[in-house]
């Protein structure tokens, strides 16, 4: 597939080389075998390694979306940077340690869904406070919703922006988990990636598995399928399933996702169009809620553990990974079949607070 791997460079130089970003992580992150697991389950399994996309020990999958975030707000000449997540966000933390990277002020707004003790931090939000982010801790109300609690954390730090903005600081507003069309761009540039790997293997993927959360890398991925699939190349049928970590109401959340892979593609001038139809999510696998781990993601975490020596998380990955065996074990992916996993990073919160680590 040399011919097919050196077209999807040259798709991938036309579509994105003009794009300003940020010195951040290393790219591109490692594709290789799982041979024991693939040998085990009758499917060649690939992983794709975004957890190591750098820049320190603890990358992922929102490094590769803050170069286009972050160079866009380098290039408006922005000086402090806001975001947002749960106390333990992995997004939160990626954010902060890029701003140091950048030389950018990183404050968060981050909602307790499990309440930290101050008197032991630990995981992302221990890495928050080492790396010097400015942080404000959200608690939610009594009777207040996950959504509500957000929304109240939005309005705080917009009104904390605008002070700022009254002495003369310039502020970017970063989404949850990177949700905007710059940042779902950065990911369909990564799906051109893996197929340009896969392609170097003399592969295509018949399935991708992810973990979704906030949509954006989902949108990103579909985003590139798209690419791909107007170029008639390698990767532009595959089976993108996006394993739900958070309860979704499905049709809206597959709008959602279409129009933000629309936005991104909008953002990168170009034609092509994704429907919601064209999203393949499974909520069958985060019960019992966010941050709340269950027996089938800890017995993944354990089996890639034990199999491979990799480490997955309980939040996102070991969640999505339990749902693509379980994919397999049900014969939804056939025997013999070419399927990727992508590893978004998260494994700091096998050293969070015990109610999202669970009994592993």
């Amino acid at each position: 597939m040399a011919k097919e791997m050196e077209r999807i460079r040259e798709l991938r130089a036309e579509v994105f080389g003009g794009v300003k970003r940020a010195a951040l992580g290393f790219y591109p992150t490692p594709l290789h075998k799982l041979e024991r697991l693939s040998a085990e389950l009758g499917v060649e399994l690939y992983i794709k390694r975004d957890d190591l996309s750098g820049m320190s020990l603890f990358g992922g999958n929102k490094v590769r979306k803050l170069q286009f975030i972050l160079g866009r707000a380098q290039a408006m000449g922005c000086t402090a940077v806001f975001t947002y997540g749960a106390t333990q966000s992995n997004h939160a933390m990626q954010t902060a340690t890029a701003c140091r990277r950048l030389g950018l002020k990183p404050v968060l707004y981050l909602v307790a869904l499990v309440k930290p003790d101050e008197a032991d931090l630990r995981a992302n939000l221990l890495l928050d406070r080492i790396l010097g982010a400015e942080v404000h801790i959200v608690e939610q109300l009594p009777g207040e919703s996950e959504e509500d609690a957000e929304e109240r954390s939005f309005a705080m730090a917009r009104e904390h922006m605008r002070d700022l903005e009254e002495v003369g600081m310039r502020c970017c507003e970063v989404p949850m988990g990177g949700a905007d069309a710059a940042g779902s761009a950065a990911f369909a540039e990564g799906y051109l990636e893996l197929c340009g790997q896969l392609a170097a293997l003399d592969k295509q993927a018949d399935f991708l598995f992810h973990a979704a959360g906030t949509g954006g890398t989902l949108a990103g991925l579909v985003a590139g399928r798209a690419l791909l699939k107007a170029a008639g190349l390698p990767g532009g049928e595959t089976d993108i399933v996006s394993i739900n970590v958070s309860e979704k109401d499905r049709d809206a959340y597959h709008r959602k996702c279409a129009t933000l892979s629309c936005e991104a593609l909008a953002w990168l001038g170009r034609p092509e169009r994704v429907e919601p139809e064209d999203i393949h999510t499974d909520a069958r696998y985060f019960a019992p809620g966010y941050e709340k781990p269950n027996p089938a993601a800890t017995e993944a975490i354990r089996r890639l553990a034990r199999t491979e020596g990799l480490l997955l998380d309980p939040v996102y990955t070991g969640k999505a990974f339990a749902g693509m065996l379980d994919h397999i074990a049900r014969g939804e992916v056939p025997k013999g079949a070419t399927v990727v996993f992508l590893h978004t990073g998260g494994t700091t919160a096998l050293f969070a607070e015990r109610e999202i680590l669970g009994p592993i």
